[in-house]
């Protein structure tokens, strides 16, 4: 059904974008950025305005259709929009810029037509089967002889009254470069340090993305970067003597900077699929909340096995300061919303919520107000995820040993069971 429908948009598209259109022979007259056509040209020029956005939006529509029918996630409704883009010019290559219009509707068709006959459906890069661990990516490229990614884009993720600076770093590293979700790379910053001359040590950064990266072509990775800063109290203000050299760098790239790469790194984060009905916890502060960005875009953002196996429950906490701190709230609300009965979100926003006791709301506090259900699912089998700075966990064991005394259980032992089934992930830095 959808190819069909594709199809008629792109035949529409080809139709509607190549009719020929009479043009008045009354002579042209440029005056600067206008035209000047008389009565006859401008009802013209209208009716071709008229005609192409017509054509956009029937092709976007149409498009739309056939992604919902193939059921492609909500992501991949972004290439639609190359159908919806209509540019109204006032020149006299307006014919020029018509015939360009149409030809941009049938590429992007026939790009949504490659995509719907499955050709680059989430699944080239999947174990056989899909939850086999047996041959995951670990350490390909070492400090001696790192990859070099290329930065496709660098971008500030968070609002003007977030503390600091936090950037999404999309990396391409053409298919070379393959990892799973949860685990980290390495990045070698340019440079020598100053105390020795030696070459700068690799800082592992958990990565952002799902293995099929962004744009899922499988060529691309993500990372979430912080820009680490030191405010000096003498000077009052940032001391760049004392600012961190990699997220530095990180952040301040640009399209096209090369990114001197080892790992990918690994395998505690790593999400166990072999029973679609596992529930997963994941507990994040600021930037490590990037590897459960790409379980939940794996999970339900993507045309993966895993995603259409899933049956179980992913529960997200994510502590930051302030809403302007938040990470890829967009993306967390819309797998909310379209799968309730399978994502939960919960947030602490330590500058704006009180916890029960009147004070900050931090993470462990927040994942306290849920403890009866945490631990139900923990005990049926769940495994649960930390990931963030190293100062979260003794908030977050304290927490847990509270719980454990009020349920009469032995934290240290109930810890340990935990470890032993391999139902307890943490990655802290």
């Amino acid at each position: 059904m959808a190819k069909l429908i594709l199809a008629a948009a792109t035949l529409l598209a080809s139709a509607s974008a190549f009719t020929p259109i009479a043009l008045p022979s009354t002579p042209v007259t440029n005056h600067g950025s206008s035209t000047s056509l008389g009565v006859t040209a401008d009802e013209t020029s209208s009716k071709r305005k008229r005609a192409l956005k017509t054509l956009a939006r029937t092709a976007g529509v149409l498009s739309s259709v056939a992604f919902t029918t193939a059921g492609f996630p909500p992501a991949a409704l972004a290439a639609k929009k190359a159908a919806e883009v209509v540019e109204v010019v006032k020149t006299v290559d307006n014919t020029q810029k018509l015939l360009a219009a149409g030809a941009g509707v049938i590429a992007a068709g026939a790009a949504v037509i490659k995509l719907t006959t499955g050709e680059k459906a989430q699944d080239f890069l999947e174990a056989s089967p899909y939850w086999d661990q047996s041959n995951v990516p670990v350490n390909v490229y070492k400090n001696k002889a790192p990859f070099t990614g290329k930065v496709v884009s660098t971008k500030r993720i968070v609002g003007p009254k977030a503390t600091g600076e936090t950037c999404h770093i999309i990396i391409d590293h053409k298919g070379d470069f393959p990892y799973w979700e949860g685990q980290s790379w390495g990045v070698i910053p340019p440079g020598t340090r100053e105390k020795d001359g030696k070459p700068h040590s690799v800082r592992l950064y958990s990565i952002a993305s799902s293995r099929y990266g962004d744009d899922m072509s499988g060529k691309t990775g993500s990372l979430c970067v912080r820009r680490a800063t030191y405010w000096c109290p003498e000077l009052k203000a940032d001391d760049p003597a004392k600012k961190g050299i990699c997220s530095n760098f990180l952040c301040d790239t640009k399209p096209g900077d090369e990114v001197m790469m080892t790992g990918p790194a690994g395998k505690v984060m790593l999400m166990p699929e072999e029973d679609p009905k596992t529930d997963y916890i994941m507990v994040a502060t600021g930037t490590g909340i990037a590897p459960f960005r790409g379980f939940v875009r794996r999970l339900f953002f993507e045309n993966t096995p895993a995603a259409k196996a899933y049956k179980g429950q992913a529960w997200l906490f994510l502590g930051v300061a302030n809403g302007d701190a938040l990470l890829y709230d967009d993306e967390f609300q819309e797998a909310k919303t379209k799968f309730p009965d399978n994502f939960r979100l919960d947030y602490a926003l330590s500058r704006e919520q009180e916890n029960k006791k009147g004070g900050k709301m931090y993470i462990q506090d927040k994942v306290e107000e849920y403890a009866d259900e945490i631990f139900a699912k923990l005990e049926g089998g769940a495994h649960i995820y930390f990931c963030g700075l190293k100062g979260m966990m003794p908030g977050i064991q304290g927490m847990l040993e509270e719980v454990c005394k009020a349920k009469g259980l032995e934290y240290e032992t109930f810890i340990k069971g935990l470890k032993e089934k391999k139902q307890w992930h943490v990655e802290v830095y």
